[in-house]
């Protein structure tokens, strides 16, 4: 995982904050995928959702999380 600086991190934070409570499972989604490593049909299982619905959470929390970070460094 790369390493961020400390005003990244609460951006992130923030962020992560906002998007489980607007989108909840892509939440999930990034928390599995990212931060725990499991792998799209190991995420697929622990959400019981298809591997297509984890694909889809993925990237929309990806572009969702790209667009408010850079909101928030500005």
């Amino acid at each position: 995982m790369p390493q961020l600086a400390d005003g990244m991190l609460v951006r992130l934070d923030d962020a992560m904050n906002d998007l489980e409570r607007i989108f909840p499972r892509a939440s999930q989604t990034v928390e599995l995928r990212y931060f725990a490593g499991l792998t799209e049909s190991e995420t697929a299982a622990v959400l019981r959702v298809s591997i297509t619905t984890v694909k889809r959470d993925w990237e929309l929390a990806k572009a969702w999380l790209l667009n408010e970070l850079s909101e928030r460094e500005q």
